[in-house]
């Protein structure tokens, strides 16, 4: 038997991915659940098993180019089959390609399509047609792939003559009304991405690529949260001389256990306890509900090469200083390697972004939506300060609060940004006692 392996709907909205790289060739034999490649999604890097075993008739996807849920990934020669089944799946498939069978290309696969117009696209469907280029009337003889690509190369369906059986409208009838070369019904049609682009301006050359990937994803987010939550930022001022100092004594001790301690995991620490006092900036606002969340997972914004991501530190209130710590060190590599576990970035209550690392001291986070507030975290700088009549050079953190004005009020994200910074300078970090109730 020839299997068509198909890219999964592996669902959280994921769409279509980009094929990094093949581990494998045309004509390769591979074990069933042996690496074809990897795919990358708005999520993260993974690895595609095999379903079967056998050889590898065809690459349908080459690296670098993208995937959409239920296109076909890899055509596989089933173990112990005979290369006259591949050659009868390379013919029928050929066959489609000619017309001889007609085509029903669809996210779903090749189907064998029914000799009769089907009401939902023949003239029994009494729906209006709204007008303009790619539309048609319901009289008109096309499968939703066909009116899509009309809609696409700007064809009328209603003037274009079918060359399919009973008169129904093909892909190469769209694609010669276009004015463009037919191409093969096997090969998905995207003839959006061949659009023509300058690769200069009026003021000189520029370079393009295409948003993809994290980067595409994080745009969507990020626009999704500014346009939806009424944002606004308090800023604070930590003295962490003392934290510094018992960071400093610390270090070497975690150092021979191959972790690198930062301020990051006393920040997380402490955050998620001041939340359990403060829970509108620990909720989500989902419709006319408030949804408080009992658990305090802290999301760590990570940067790398492909974009940002945000692991996320589960129960961190119950946890100490050092398994915090590990935690994010591991997370933060895996991201660097785009080996991050997906149960890793899921979960958050509230997000911690550091820019200090970067030189930055205080700046507006953007809500990392639903979630409702964001804590930036700057660098830490020496400074003047008065101290019991005199002046002492002191380490200072800052730090900016950004909440959802809608759910929190200025005053509670203030009290939640005290309780951090004096949590942070008298090291506490012990569990409050939080009574029943918001």
């Amino acid at each position: 038997m020839v299997y068509e392996f198909k890219f999964p709907d592996v669902g959280e909205g994921i769409h279509e991915g980009e094929i990094v790289k093949w581990f494998v060739k045309e004509g390769q034999k591979v074990k069933a659940d042996e690496p074809l490649g990897e795919i990358e999604t708005d999520k993260a890097i993974v690895e595609m098993p095999s379903p079967k075993s056998g050889k590898i008739l065809k690459l349908h996807v080459p690296a670098g180019g993208i995937i959409h849920v239920g296109e076909i990934m890899v055509t596989i020669l089933e173990e112990h089959e005979t290369e006259e089944d591949a050659k009868k799946h390379m013919e029928a498939k050929k066959a489609e390609a000619k017309g001889d069978i007609p085509y029903t290309g669809s996210v779903v696969g090749f189907v064998e399509e029914a000799k009769e117009v089907s009401p939902i696209y023949g003239a029994q469907q009494q729906t209006k047609p709204l007008g303009g280029a790619g539309s048609a009337s319901a009289t008109v003889q096309a499968t939703p792939a066909v009116r899509n690509l009309a809609k696409q190369l700007n064809v009328d369906l209603n003037n274009v003559k079918g060359s399919g059986p009973g008169g129904r409208i093909t892909i190469e009838d769209v694609q010669k009304a276009a004015g463009s070369e037919p191409k093969q019904a096997s090969a998905p049609a995207e003839p959006s991405s061949f659009k023509k682009v300058r690769k200069y301006d009026f003021f000189g050359y520029v370079d393009r690529e295409p948003l993809k990937g994290v980067k595409k994803a994080t745009a969507a987010k990020m626009a999704e949260s500014i346009f939806t939550a009424a944002q606004l930022t308090n800023m604070h001022e930590a003295d962490v001389t003392d934290l510094w100092a018992l960071r400093e004594k610390e270090k070497s001790a975690y150092e021979k256990e191959g972790i690198k301690l930062t301020l990051m995991p006393y920040i997380v620490k402490a955050a998620a306890c001041a939340l359990m006092s403060h829970p509108y900036l620990n909720a989500s606002l989902e419709g006319e509900e408030i949804v408080f969340k009992k658990y305090y997972n802290i999301g760590v914004a990570v940067d790398s090469e492909e974009g940002l991501f945000v692991p996320v530190v589960k129960g961190a209130q119950n946890k100490d200083i050092k398994a915090i710590a590990k935690d994010i060190q591991k997370m933060a590599n895996d991201v660097q390697s785009r080996k991050v576990n997906m149960m890793d970035l899921k979960g958050g209550s509230f997000t911690v972004s550091n820019l200090g690392s970067v030189g930055v001291e205080f700046f507006t986070p953007i809500i990392n939506y639903p979630e409702s507030a964001i804590l930036g975290v700057g660098r830490v700088i020496d400074k003047p300060v008065a101290r019991n009549g005199k002046v002492e050079i002191r380490k200072i953190l800052p730090l900016s609060v950004t909440y959802d004005h809608r759910l929190v009020d200025g005053a509670q994200a203030a009290r939640f940004g005290v309780e951090l910074v004096k949590r942070l300078e008298a090291l506490n970090f012990d569990v409050p006692e939080v009574k029943e109730g918001h």
